[in-house]
């Protein structure tokens, strides 16, 4: 008897991966675009977060119908009341959330650190630190009720030492690590994997214009990120826990 060809031999059944469900801050920025791109075309849905939500629209005015469409939402990260009426519309539409990916954040140059002002530190603190605490603390009660979950933070390679007039900003990625790390610790026993992403100096439109002089080559792209955020994101991350992956390009 012959032996069967390939093209009539049975094939195994397969099964398809169910769509998963991405959260994602700062979405409309440089970077929050390009892990939003990263994600979709992974076939996720996505619930993007940005302060403006006119901007936000501008931004993903092409959803991807595959998936029904992106969840835009309008939210300030840093207020904890601002988040819970939008945390509970996602987490209804969704039914779960998989992945959460805080991209939001700021920067600024800021005084001499003896005269730094209080005010420059609160906002950084607030854009840097307490806004991971009021964004994750809405869901990460889901991702421990279904035992299963992905934290990932943009936090930056100058959080690993000081440097001049840059202290407030230093201080507040600094303290998101810890953050990181602290809810790493409390929640990985529930399936929940947490870890930060620390690159250099992104190849943003807003950096080229305020350093012209500078060579962009050196810098990390946006897409490079995003990888990484996939990765974070996937079953190779598993083993995982607190972790910063440094991204420094050539600077």
């Amino acid at each position: 008897m012959e032996a069967a060809s390939e093209a009539n031999s049975p094939r195994p059944a397969t099964q398809s991966r169910p769509v998963r469900h991405v959260v994602i801050t700062g979405a409309a920025g440089a970077l929050g675009r390009a892990v939003a791109s990263r994600f979709a075309g992974e076939g996720a849905r996505l619930a993007l977060i940005d302060r403006d939500l006119q901007h936000l629209q501008s931004v993903f005015a092409h959803p991807e119908p595959d998936h029904g469409g992106h969840l835009l939402h309008a939210a300030d990260v840093t207020s904890d009341a601002a988040m819970a009426p939008v945390a509970a519309a996602i987490l209804d539409a969704f039914g779960s959330v998989d992945v959460l990916v805080h991209v939001a954040g700021g920067f600024e140059m800021g005084e001499a650190t003896h005269t730094l002002s209080r005010e420059s530190w609160m906002r950084m603190m607030d854009l840097n630190a307490w806004s991971f605490i009021a964004v994750a603390g809405h869901f990460i009660p889901a991702m421990m009720f279904q035992r299963s979950g992905k934290v990932i933070a943009v936090s930056a390679r100058a959080a690993s030492a000081g440097a001049a007039t840059m202290g407030a900003y230093i201080a507040s990625k600094s303290a998101l690590q810890r953050l990181v790390e602290s809810l790493s610790h409390e929640v990985r026993e529930a399936g929940i994997n947490v870890n930060s992403i620390a690159p250099s100096i992104l190849d943003t439109p807003a950096n080229r214009a305020s350093m012209p002089s500078a060579d962009h080559t050196h810098w990390v792209s946006t897409g490079t990120v995003a990888r990484v955020a996939a990765f974070l994101a996937s079953d190779g991350a598993q083993a995982m826990h607190g972790q910063h992956v440094v991204l420094d390009g050539l600077s």
